[in-house]
């Protein structure tokens, strides 16, 4: 079992950048894929970014790609997004993710068994 805690969110200008964390415990941090989601008030959850156990293969939205890179360091037990050139559509409650699997694709959120409590981004225009 693991238990995930985000941090790092806060208001930034368009163009900012920021760096959330997500804190996990629990002895086999390492035997979980990550993923980032996002839920941006009236709208359902989506898939930002997801990252492997091992964190040799990391997977993207298509709006994300170029802009966010995610990271994960299994000694210290915290994956990371750093997002660039944020943009006002960026705005959500960021939300990190694990599960057990790897064989699903990274983007199904019911695929993923735990779920920290949020860290809220906010992009001025």
């Amino acid at each position: 079992q693991v238990q995930l805690v985000e941090s790092g969110g806060r208001l930034v200008q368009t163009g900012g950048s920021l760096r959330l964390s997500c804190a996990a415990s629990g002895r086999t941090f390492s035997s979980y894929m990550i993923g980032w989601f996002r839920q941006a008030p009236g709208k359902e959850r989506r898939f930002v970014a997801g990252i492997s156990m091992s964190g040799l293969s990391t997977y993207y939205a298509d709006s994300t790609k170029s802009r966010f890179t995610i990271s994960r360091d299994n000694a210290g037990k915290t994956v990371y997004l750093q997002m660039g050139n944020l943009k006002p559509e960026d705005t959500a409650v960021y939300y990190c993710a694990a599960r057990a699997s790897e064989t699903t694709i990274p983007g199904y959120a019911s695929s993923y068994g735990y779920w920290g409590q949020g860290t809220q981004v906010t992009v001025s225009s």
